[in-house]
C-alpha cells in the first residue's frame, strides 16, 4: 500500500484484495478509542507488590495506571529515545505477524485450536521472544 513491495518480495501484497483487513484495523482503533472513552474506569489498578517492586527495580514508577504514563503517556514522544523505540517496536510487531502468518492471537487460539504445527513453532517462538525482551533486553533499554 506504502510502496514497499515494489522494491522488496516480501512487501508484495495485493491490499486491494483483502480490504477486509483494512475495516478489521479500522474497527479495532475505533473500538479502542470507544473502549477507552466510554467505558474508562478512575479507579486505581489493584497490582501485586511484587510487581511493583520488579517496575521499579528497572526504573519505572506505577502511577495506578493500566499501562505506565512513564512509557505510555505523551511525554514518551519528547524523547528521541521514546519515539525510536515506538517505532523500532511497531516495525517490528508487524514485520514478525507478516513473517509469522499471523498474528500471537491468531497462532494461539485458531492455530492451536486446529493443531497446526506452524502455529505451535510460531506460539513458541513468541514466548521465547518475550522472555528474552523481558529478562535481557527490557533491563538494558531501561
Amino acid at each position: 500500500m506504502a510502496g514497499a513491495g515494489k522494491r522488496v518480495r516480501f512487501f508484495d501484497f495485493n491490499w486491494k484484495t483483502q480490504k477486509w483487513n483494512l475495516l478489521f484495523l479500522l474497527g479495532s482503533v475505533l473500538g479502542g478509542v470507544l473502549a477507552s472513552t466510554l467505558l474508562q474506569n478512575d479507579e486505581p489498578l489493584l497490582l501485586s507488590p511484587a510487581t511493583i517492586k520488579d517496575l521499579k527495580a528497572l526504573g519505572i514508577t506505577f502511577d495506578g495506571g493500566l499501562n505506565p504514563s512513564q512509557l505510555f503517556g505523551t511525554e514518551v514522544l519528547k524523547s528521541p529515545k521514546g519515539i525510536l523505540l515506538l517505532l523500532i517496536g511497531g516495525v517490528l510487531v508487524g514485520f514478525g505477524a507478516r513473517y509469522a502468518g499471523g498474528c500471537t492471537s491468531g497462532h494461539a487460539i485458531s492455530g492451536l485450536s486446529n493443531m497446526q504445527l506452524p502455529s505451535l513453532v510460531a506460539v513458541i517462538g513468541f514466548f521465547i521472544g518475550g522472555l528474552v525482551m523481558t529478562h535481557l533486553l527490557l533491563p538494558l533499554i531501561f
